[in-house]
């Protein structure tokens, strides 16, 4: 390659030595003179060097001077202090010059062959989502299932969700069984419509830059144990300083203060504390656990999703974001509403499967058919159950239901009997007309085939490879303007490159962040 003053000075972001900018800020502009003009800018700013193929912001420092003095001077052919005394080029400011030179490397030959084998990457481009969230940005750093579940649905009523992950440690729920070629199913079903971000966080430049992506950010939503965030220099104090709006949301099992809050935990463990596995079961010989995370869901996805819409309202009001603590264990409890109460007005637990909404009434409960599946019958009230009563021709139930736990326990004993008399669809064409609440007990794998759920269009196809794969829908239908467009949980590094140009950062700068493994870039 042909050595030139233009393509050493784009060399300089290969050159430049980010350990030595800590708290620098610093533009130079250089105007090159020769068969060809040059003129560029290398901007310095929170240990990330970019150059621009053109005049850009407020010079600290102007360099001007020819083709053959500046290549001479960079070579070592040059002596710079007799060319400044000679005028053969001109610094507009020495001092800021001295201190922006300290920055790079010598120059060297190599740094233009690293040039030519630069990658070339595909810029993914992402549409505009409508929606009641559209215009706020979220930095989603969770992972596995309650941040991601809430991030995505945010994402699907339009903010803008940026997914980031350390490149040599992402989210591990990519790798988890079954997977979709080789990544996990669970991930494609938590990370739709959002935007990825790979950097190393624990480096200096990789942390600056996303300081510089929160200083811009609504909501920044975390799940580590309470200190990692500080240990990272990514707290909610350090990061409220830089951005008073922030709402910064984390999510723990035991909450930021108590005397669990460093302990390990899952969800089985968090209802296990909760008290919700408790009332689980057939008897009091047997707990059951469900069969799916209901801390995980109700009490981080959900109440993330409910904490943070709170918050970006009394933003609106005051103008200042805040830190929000969401335990899960804290908050499943509400959903124990009603059976604690029970158990608080009668100074006793109700033994596991006699509480009335939890198979203790025969009228409010499931029953096997003679096609071994199941029916899951609610006729909870008199006009309900009265209907049922007389279709199966048991009008002496109606009031004998009223009789307290062992006539339930004996009318359910002769319904399991009745309901292995007739298939599962049979029973339900035989109520078809009565409206006592009588339903399947539909399995998975029938949902995306289910009459209801395809009319609420609760499932989005997404082409990976060869497959079709389903996701589920936010289930919440606005009125007002929404997308209906949806993308596929993105690679790790996906958006990588979009998202550091929306910062500044030029090409030159995001293919040495690449280089020195500061990011990764996924096309």
């Amino acid at each position: 390659m042909e050595l030139t003053a233009k393509n050493i000075l784009e060399s300089a972001p290969r050159r430049f030595r980010p350990e030595k900018a800590e708290g620098i800020e610093i533009c130079v502009q250089f105007e090159i003179k020769g068969n060809e003009d040059y003129k560029c800018t290398i901007i310095v700013n929170n240990c990330i060097c970019s150059l621009y193929p053109e005049h850009t912001g407020t010079p600290n420092c102007i360099v001007r001077t020819t083709e053959k003095v500046y290549t001479e001077l960079e070579t070592g052919k040059a002596n710079p202090q007799m060319a400044l005394m000679m005028g053969k080029i001109k610094v507009s400011n020495i001092s800021e010059m001295m201190k922006f030179s300290k920055l790079f490397r010598k120059f060297d030959p190599k740094f233009l062959e690293v040039a030519d084998e630069r990658k070339q990457h595909t810029l993914v481009k992402r549409p505009v989502h409508d929606g009641p969230l559209k215009g706020i940005k979220i930095i989603d750093f969770t992972r596995l299932l309650p941040g991601p579940l809430a991030t995505m649905f945010m994402a699907d009523m339009g903010a803008e969700v940026i997914k980031v992950e350390d490149p040599d440690s992402p989210d591990y729920v990519r790798d988890f069984e079954p997977t979709l070629g080789d990544t996990s199913a669970f991930y494609y079903a938590l990370n739709r419509n959002k935007k990825s971000l790979a950097i190393n966080y624990l480096s200096a430049a990789g942390k600056n830059i996303l300081i510089s992506l929160i200083k811009d950010a609504d909501v920044l939503i975390e799940q580590f144990r309470p200190g990692v965030m500080k240990h990272f220099g990514l707290d909610y104090e350090t990061l409220s300083a830089l951005n008073p709006k922030l709402i910064y949301a984390s999510i723990t099992g035991y909450g930021q203060n108590s005397s669990l809050s460093q302990a390990a935990g899952h969800d089985l463990n968090y209802i296990a504390v909760a008290g919700l596995l408790s009332t689980m079961g057939t008897d009091k010989d047997h707990v059951v656990i469900p069969g799916v995370q209901i801390a995980d869901i109700a009490g981080g996805s959900y109440m993330t999703m409910n904490a943070v819409l709170a918050a970006i309202i009394q933003r609106g009001i005051s103008g200042k974001g805040q830190h929000l603590d969401i335990a899960m264990t804290d908050c499943i409890v509400p959903l124990l509403a009603l059976p604690f109460s029970e158990a608080i007005v009668k100074g006793k637990t109700t033994e596991r499967g006699t509480f009335q909404l939890a198979g203790g009434l025969a009228n409010y409960n499931v029953y096997r058919c003679k096609d071994e599946k199941f029916i899951a019958l609610g006729s909870l009230e008199p006009k309900f159950w009265n209907k049922f009563c007389e279709k199966i021709g048991k009008q002496q139930w109606s009031n004998e239901i009223l009789d307290g736990a062992d006539t339930h326990k004996k009318i359910k004993t002769e319904l399991e009997i009745i309901f292995l008399e007739k298939d599962s669809k049979d029973w339900l064409s035989f109520f078809a007309a009565d409206d006592i609440c009588i339903t399947a007990i539909n399995e998975l794998n029938e949902l995306p085939e289910t009459a209801y759920l395809k009319e609420r269009n609760m499932f989005i196809p997404h082409q990976i490879g060869t497959e079709t794969f389903l996701s589920i829908k936010n289930p919440i239908n606005y009125s007002g303007s929404f997308s209906n467009i949806h993308w596929t949980a993105p690679k790790l590094g996906e958006d990588s490159i979009s998202i550091l140009r929306g910062i500044s950062l030029s090409d030159e700068a995001i293919s040495m962040l690449e280089q020195d493994n500061i990011i990764k870039i996924s096309s």
